[in-house]
């Protein structure tokens, strides 16, 4: 089988939980494999990164060249070919970067490009989503000359088991001299708004079902007793009920809460690449069609309208009964 090689995005010093969930991805297209960690950056951060790596993977690549510094899709790239063998399988969660790096890095290593994946099946069928969620297509890779492969991040639970302590292997010196056509500036950081949905645990997530400015209130009812907030999609934003800052998705904000209630959100990949963590998701939609379902652990085929104030009803009288057995003892 070809060799695994999974590009671990970080922060701060810390893998990205996408790593995790690439690690899946790999056991799954070859349960005997090991794959290896591909850590990209400069500096202390970078030796921090790839000692969290350790206990996940047997070999970590470390790649360290000034140049990594802000991201540089395009230095990547150019450090990637020069180190990747001929014939891996690269993984990279369909994200920003991933979508900035990937294609490029297919065509200079002759290699297959399978973007934005959400399951695979035996014997490497590969599960993509087209017309905005409407139909799943599968797809057969060829592997003769490797393959490089994104995958959308939340569609896979992260491996929960970490291996024997690997190892750091130094591979900065394999990296070519570089002419480079873009520069890292400088990173801006999102503007927060009254709430950072970014720190909470609890989320009530609207969309377009949602129907008008006005019903939003049912929503902030139930996240207020659940001592969460609430966020939403940009169908939201875009009619002015919400605030820039409470968009989940692409063009919003990346959140990691615990559980996640999407209320009228079809699940577009646009709001589903915002959603990290694999969270415990309960999805709301009258359209039992609806792309959400796929992500979902729980999944409600009703009105939003009408099943959210009866939740919210039910959701009291359960905290009310568990303080009335507490006063009990």
């Amino acid at each position: 089988m070809n060799p695994i090689f999974i590009v671990a995005l970080h922060q701060a010093g810390l893998p990205d939980d996408s790593v995790g969930e690439l690690i899946s991805v790999a056991k799954v297209i070859d349960p005997s494999s090991a794959p290896t960690a591909l850590a990209c950056g400069y500096g202390a951060e970078l030796d921090s990164v790839c000692t969290s790596l350790r206990p996940m993977f047997r070999e970590v690549w470390k790649l360290a060249n000034e140049h990594f510094t802000g991201s540089n899709s395009e230095a990547m790239r150019e450090a990637l070919v020069a180190i990747v063998p001929k014939g891996s399988i690269v993984l990279l969660a369909h994200e920003h970067f991933g979508l900035d790096l990937a294609p490029g890095l297919s065509i200079k290593l002759n290699a297959s490009y399978v973007p934005d994946v959400i399951a695979v099946e035996e014997g490497l069928k590969l599960i993509r989503q087209e017309f905005n969620g409407q139909f799943s297509v599968r797809m057969e890779c060829d592997l003769s000359a490797g393959a490089v492969i994104t995958i959308r991040p939340g569609c896979f639970k992260a491996t929960s088991t970490a291996s024997a302590e690997g190892v750091v292997i130094d591979k900065s010196a394999a990296i070519p001299t570089m002419t480079l056509h873009r520069r890292y500036i400088t990173t801006i950081p999102a503007q927060v708004g009254d709430v950072d949905i970014t720190k909470q645990t609890v989320l009530v997530s609207v969309g377009r079902g949602i129907q008008d400015q006005e019903n939003i209130g049912l929503a902030e009812e139930l996240a207020s007793v659940l001592g969460g907030a609430v966020s939403c999609s940009r169908p939201v934003v875009d009619a002015k009920w919400l605030e820039k800052s409470r968009q989940v998705g692409s063009s919003g904000a990346t959140v990691s809460p615990k559980v996640y209630l999407a209320c009228g959100i079809s699940g577009s990949f646009q709001h589903m690449t915002g959603i990290k963590g694999a969270p415990f998701l309960v999805a709301i939609n009258k359209n039992p069609g609806a792309p959400i379902f796929q992500f979902a652990d729980i999944g409600i085929v009703d009105d939003v309208l009408e099943f959210l104030p009866v939740l919210t009803e039910r959701v009291r009288e359960v905290l009310a009964g568990k303080g009335a057995a507490v006063a009990a003892r």
